[in-house]
């Protein structure tokens, strides 16, 4: 316990690191309750914000808990509370600026549920990337700057579990607590690089990114892993017991990989191409505690599959008016290894992640279209790569 009261220099020097005491906090769960918070917002400009959601668990994502940092007070919403209205919520967190880590997949959660898109973010995870951190995770940045260890017993939880456990609840709280203190450390340190305008441009299209919400699936979301390397009869297998997975995660309410990992349906439709029998098919893979229970409905989509007219399944249509679906040219793939070359040097030079500057799709698109830098790129991006010799005269 001595530890805890050691100089934060002296913890660092040492290596030492503490658990971290879990703050006061508020949990709403009833009607009524959500007063304190709402007063609490009306006298803020700003505020962190964390979210717990289900995804390991159930079928469909759920947001289950939402935690708040208001001013010094943590409020802990239950979003899967029946009877709780949260409408006034969303209103109130319109106008404000979030301080949030890792917010895509939150912005797009938030979004899903009930539209939400915020004003403005600070996400310390960005933050983080564009000082080329070698971890940026939220327990490697606690620990690196406030020597805290976080308990990672409650990552992997069941948040849709009722009641939530003081330990859940402890945990969550801890998530929020500390990103007011490390967004001014990372600020800082952006600052002296003269990066806090790449942070305010890489947020701001978090944001608008966030708007689209999870894109649905499409016609072709079958066609997993190495599908494009089987035949007619692999192919018609997959698209069975794929579907299969699908209708039977959906009726179990569970993840479709807690159903049948995609390797195991890629198995099955391997062995179907190498002409094995049905027996020999589903000898391939073991579905688990849930094997003898699903193995009469799996039988049953590989029998379709197999019985199936390979001519029947829809052929992946190409996107021909697309002008990025088509291959590039031998000189375009030319000026687009230039262009790589360059900035993984210019990255190396700034001490950043080579694809934050531009990834393969965009130096790609911008091979074939260099003019359209502006708009293939943010314009921290677009500065870095117009000023590379792969592009001078092009």
């Amino acid at each position: 316990m001595i530890a805890r009261y050691l100089p934060a220099a002296l913890r660092r020097l040492f290596k030492i690191t503490v658990p971290s005491r879990p703050p006061a906090y508020t949990l709403i769960d009833q009607p009524g309750q959500l007063a304190p918070l709402l007063t609490a917002l009306s006298r803020v400009s700003e505020l962190a914000l964390d979210t717990e959601a289900d995804n390991m668990y159930h079928y469909k994502t759920r947001v289950c808990l939402l935690q708040f940092l208001v001013g010094k007070e943590v409020f802990m919403v239950d979003a899967q509370a029946p009877l709780l209205k949260l409408d006034a919520l969303w209103e109130a967190l319109a106008d404000k600026h979030l301080i949030m880590h890792g917010s895509d997949f939150d912005l797009r959660l938030l979004y899903d549920l009930c539209r939400f898109s915020p004003r403005s973010i600070f996400d310390t995870m960005l933050a983080a990337q564009l000082l080329n951190r070698p971890r940026v995770g939220l327990a490697s940045l606690l620990e690196a700057h406030f020597q805290v260890k976080l308990s990672k017993d409650s990552q992997k939880a069941n948040w849709s579990k009722r009641p939530l456990t003081q330990k859940m609840l402890d945990y969550a709280a801890l998530d929020v607590w500390h990103l007011p203190a490390l967004r001014d450390i990372l600020t800082r340190e952006l600052e002296r690089r003269g990066r806090l305008p790449w942070l305010k441009q890489q947020c701001e299209a978090q944001i608008k990114a966030g708007l689209s919400g999870f894109a649905p699936r499409d016609e072709n979301a079958w066609r997993i892993g190495k599908s494009e390397k089987l035949k007619a009869r692999g192919l018609s297998v997959l698209h069975a017991v794929w579907h299969w997975r699908e209708e039977t995660a959906e009726r179990l309410d569970v993840p479709a990989f807690k159903v049948c990992n995609a390797d195991r349906l890629l198995t099955l439709a391997q062995a179907a191409d190498a002409g094995d029998s049905l027996a020999a098919i589903l000898a391939r893979v073991h579905l688990g505690r849930r094997h003898e229970r699903l193995l009469p409905t799996l039988t049953a989509a590989v029998t379709l599959g197999l019985e199936r007219d390979p001519q029947t399944i829809e052929v992946r249509r190409k996107r021909r008016r697309d002008p990025d679906a088509q291959p590039l040219t031998q000189a375009e793939v030319e000026l687009q290894q230039k262009i790589r070359e360059d900035r993984d040097r210019l990255a190396q030079k700034l001490s950043l992640e080579p694809t934050l500057i531009a990834n393969r799709t965009q130096l790609a698109r911008i091979a074939r279209e260099p003019r359209a830098l502006d708009e293939i790129l943010l314009p921290w991006q677009a500065e870095l790569i117009r000023s590379m010799p792969a592009l001078q005269g092009v």
